[in-house]
């Protein structure tokens, strides 16, 4: 996201002042409190789900129970299986469910909002439909986009490339030789046992977004169920900031067969220097239905729907 300079700063930073004075002056008092009540956004069915948020709906696994069932504490110790042939078995899964996603439509909705002292003061939002025209040509098709509100922002194509590619990562084989893949653990994550992986970028080229932080991959499915990380790199030149959050994606079992992302959420701060300004973001992909076509389409094209 790209900052805005204006007289917004200024004129904040006095408020803000007074503000933690406030809080300072009851601190001692509420904190205890507020640490009990505090708790992190939902996650989908599959991972923890702390009651804060809606829960999206999820198709269940037709795995046993019993298989998924997950090992009491994490181990560091080098799988059974060598890494690099997990991390070669989970680059092709990942290829064969990207293939895959590509044949399916769902619904997509997309809100950003920037926060001043916990209150929204500006948003983002749009709703889309991902699918497909009679001869079988993929597109994304925006069904609602009320009049943004952010002043302190703005999205760049960057931020809608990400949207589309990184928040929704998928490591496939191809994509495989561009990143450094380190082994972490083997972690339960709720009801599943994962492998854990740091991944990173091996060299950052130009106009390209790549995807930094952690995955964990389900060690029966040999499939990515969560990732946590940010978009790389930022951009600052030429007068120019463009920052990007750090997120969560988590995904979910759909048709018993692979693990789509269901649900994108992010509670950062983006640093401009100009100020700090916190943000909120979620993304949620639902109704995913397999359309006839078994062949792979290629990446939507956004197209908004004429108003009668």
């Amino acid at each position: 996201m790209a900052g805005i300079r204006s007289g917004w700063i200024t004129k904040h930073q006095w408020r803000a002042v007074f503000t933690v004075l406030n809080y300072l002056a009851a601190l001692c008092v509420f904190l205890p409190l507020s640490a009990q009540q505090q708790g992190p956004m939902n996650a989908p069915a599959g991972m923890a789900a702390p009651p804060s948020e809606p829960k999206p709906a999820a198709a269940a696994p037709t795995q046993d129970a019993a298989s998924k069932h997950a090992t009491a504490v994490a181990s560091k110790e080098p799988p059974s299986i060598p890494i690099d042939e997990i991390i070669r078995r989970f680059a092709a899964r990942e290829a064969e469910f990207k293939t895959e996603r590509d044949n399916f439509t769902y619904t997509q909705t997309f809100i950003i909002q920037t926060l001043d002292g916990g209150r929204v003061d500006g948003e983002y939002r749009m709703t889309s439909e991902i699918v497909f025209t009679p001869e079988g040509k993929r597109y994304e098709k925006v069904t609602n986009a009320p009049t943004p509100t952010l002043e302190r922002i703005t999205l760049s194509q960057q931020d809608l490339d990400d949207l589309e590619r990184v928040q929704p990562f998928v490591l496939t084989t191809k994509e495989l030789p561009k990143y450094d893949v380190k082994y972490v653990a083997h972690e339960p994550l709720d009801e599943l046992n994962t492998y854990v992986f740091d991944v990173g970028p091996k060299t950052l080229e130009k106009n390209q977004r790549y995807f930094q932080g952690r995955v964990w991959v389900d060690d029966k499915d040999f499939e990515i169920v969560k990732t946590d990380g940010k978009a790389v790199p930022d951009i600052k030149k030429k007068g120019q900031e463009n920052v990007f959050p750090r997120f969560e994606t988590f995904r979910e079992n759909v048709e018993g067969n692979y693990w789509f992302p269901t649900y994108t959420r992010s509670n950062d701060v983006l640093h401009f220097s100009s100020g700090d300004i916190p943000i909120r973001m979620t993304v949620r992909y639902e109704n995913y239905k397999r359309f006839g076509v078994t062949v792979k389409i290629g990446a939507p094209v956004k197209k908004i729907e004429d108003k009668p």
